[in-house]
C-alpha cells in the first residue's frame, strides 16, 4: 500500500467515524434508534456514491467489526440471569435457526419456484438476528435485565449458529450432503468453537487477575476478543461463537476470580465505547452496501421471505417456547412472562450478519443476486418497521422504567 492509499484509508476512517457521531446525535434529537438512522444514511450515501461493481468486503464485517461487537455484548451477560431463560435461548438460537431457514426455503419454492437448496441458503442467512437496535431501546427505557439478557444472548448464539448453518448450506448446494452429516457437522462446529472460547477466556481471566495493570489488562481483553475468533477461523470453526463464549467466560469467570474494581471500570468504559463505534460503523456500512434500486424487481420474493420469517418466529415464541414453559412449569428457564413474549417476537431483527453473509456468497452461486435482494429486503423491513416501533410496543406493554435506566426492576 503506497502513501496515498494509506492517507486515503485514514481519511475514509475519519469520515466514517465523524458521520456516525453526527448521525447518532441527530437520531437522538428525534428519538430515532441510531442504528436505523445510520442505515438510512448509508442507503442514501450508497445510492449517490456507489460505483458499478463496488461491494462491501464481507470480511470487513465478519472478521474486523463483528468479533469485537459480539465480545462486548457477551462480556456483559450475567450467566445467573441467563440460566433463568436458558431453554428459551437454546430453542431460539438452536432448532429455531433450522426452522426459520426451512420455512423460508419452502415458501420461496412454493411461490417463486426457487430450488429448495438455494432457498435454504437464503433462509439460513436471514435466520441470524441482530440485537443492536433492540438493546439500545432496552437501555434507554430501562427494560428488565432478564429480558435484555434473553434477547441479547439469543442473538449472540443465533449469529454464530446462523453462520455455521450458512456455511454448511452453501457447501451443500455445490456438493449435496445428507441431513445427518449436516447436523453432525453443525454440532461439531458449535462444540469445538465453544471450547476454543472457553479455553481462551479462562487463560485471559487468569492473566488479567494477576497483571494488575489496567492498560495491559485492556490489551489482553482485546487480544482475547479477536484472538479467539481468529484461532477458531484458522481451525475451520466459527469465530463468532468463539468470541461470544470467550466474552461470557471473561465476564463471569473473570469476575469470580476477583477482577479489581478499577479493572472492571476500565473494561466497561473502553468496551462500551468500542461497541458503540463498531455498531455504528456496521450499520452505516450495511446501509451503504444495500443497492436499494435493485430491490424493486424482487419485492414479491422479499414479501414471501418476510412472512415466512415472521411466521417462524411466532411459532417459536408463542408455540414452542410458551408450550415448553407450560409443560415444564418454568423448569430449566423455560418460562417467559406473556408480555415479554411479544417483545421477544418483535425483537427478531436482521442486520449486519445477514448482509455480510449475503455479500459473502460465492460469485458463481446460483441466483446469487436474487438471494441477496431477498436478504436485503428482509433486513430493511425488520430495521425500518420493527426497530422503529419497538419503543411504542414496550410502552404499551408497560415494560421498562425510564427513571431507572439500569433496568434493575427485572
Amino acid at each position: 500500500m503506497d502513501d496515498e492509499a494509506t492517507l486515503g484509508l485514514i481519511r475514509a476512517v475519519v469520515v466514517l467515524v465523524g458521520a456516525t457521531a453526527a448521525v447518532s446525535l441527530v437520531a437522538r434529537r428525534f428519538s430515532i434508534p441510531y442504528t436505523v438512522a445510520l442505515v438510512a444514511f448509508g442507503l442514501a450515501g450508497g445510492a449517490i456514491l456507489r460505483s458499478p461493481g463496488s461491494e462491501l468486503p464481507p470480511e470487513l464485517v465478519l472478521t474486523v467489526l463483528l468479533p469485537g461487537l459480539i465480545f462486548e455484548a457477551a462480556y456483559r451477560i450475567d450467566v445467573r440471569l441467563l440460566r433463568d431463560s436458558l431453554l428459551a435461548v437454546f430453542v431460539l438460537a438452536g432448532p429455531g435457526v433450522f426452522l426459520i431457514a426451512a420455512l423460508v426455503a419452502v415458501a420461496l419454492q412454493v411461490t417463486i419456484e426457487l430450488p429448495l437448496p438455494i432457498g435454504f441458503v437464503a433462509g439460513a442467512i436471514v435466520a441470524a438476528t441482530d440485537p443492536a437496535a433492540v438493546i439500545a431501546s432496552f437501555k434507554r427505557l430501562g427494560a428488565p435485565r432478564r429480558l435484555s439478557t434473553l434477547v441479547e444472548a439469543e442473538s449472540l448464539f443465533n449469529d454464530g449458529t446462523g453462520i455455521v448453518l450458512f456455511t454448511i448450506a452453501v457447501a451443500a448446494v455445490a456438493s449435496p450432503i445428507s441431513p445427518l452429516d449436516g447436523l453432525l457437522g453443525f454440532a461439531a462446529t458449535v462444540l469445538v468453537s465453544s471450547g476454543i472460547g472457553v479455553v481462551a477466556g479462562f487463560v485471559a481471566s487468569w492473566l488479567i487477575v494477576r497483571v494488575r495493570d489496567h492498560l495491559v489488562e485492556l490489551s489482553i481483553s482485546l487480544v482475547l476478543a479477536y484472538g479467539s475468533a481468529l484461532a477458531a477461523q484458522a481451525l475451520g470453526q466459527s469465530g463468532i461463537i468463539a468470541a461470544a463464549v470467550a466474552g461470557i467466560t471473561l465476564g463471569n469467570h473473570g469476575r469470580s476470580l476477583g477482577l479489581s474494581k478499577r479493572t472492571l471500570e476500565a473494561l466497561d468504559t473502553v468496551w462500551e465505547f468500542l461497541a458503540f463505534l463498531l455498531s455504528a460503523l456496521v450499520f452505516l456500512l450495511v446501509g451503504a452496501a444495500i443497492p436499494i434500486g435493485n430491490l424493486i424487481g424482487a419485492l414479491g420474493a422479499v414479501a414471501v421471505a418476510v412472512v415466512a420469517v415472521q411466521v417462524g418466529r411466532a411459532a417459536l415464541v408463542y408455540g414452542v417456547v410458551a408450550g415448553l414453559g407450560r409443560l415444564l412449569g418454568g423448569a430449566l428457564g423455560s418460562s417467559i412472562p406473556r408480555p415479554w413474549r411479544h417483545i421477544v417476537f418483535w425483537s427478531g431483527l436482521r442486520g449486519a450478519v445477514s448482509v455480510a453473509l449475503a455479500l459473502a456468497l460465492p460469485a458463481d452461486f446460483p441466483q446469487r443476486e436474487l438471494v441477496q435482494q431477498i436478504v436485503f429486503g428482509v433486513v430493511l423491513f425488520t430495521l425500518g418497521i420493527q426497530a422503529t416501533t419497538l419503543d411504542d410496543l414496550l410502552a404499551r406493554l408497560g415494560i421498562g422504567h425510564p427513571e431507572r435506566p439500569d433496568g434493575a426492576t427485572g
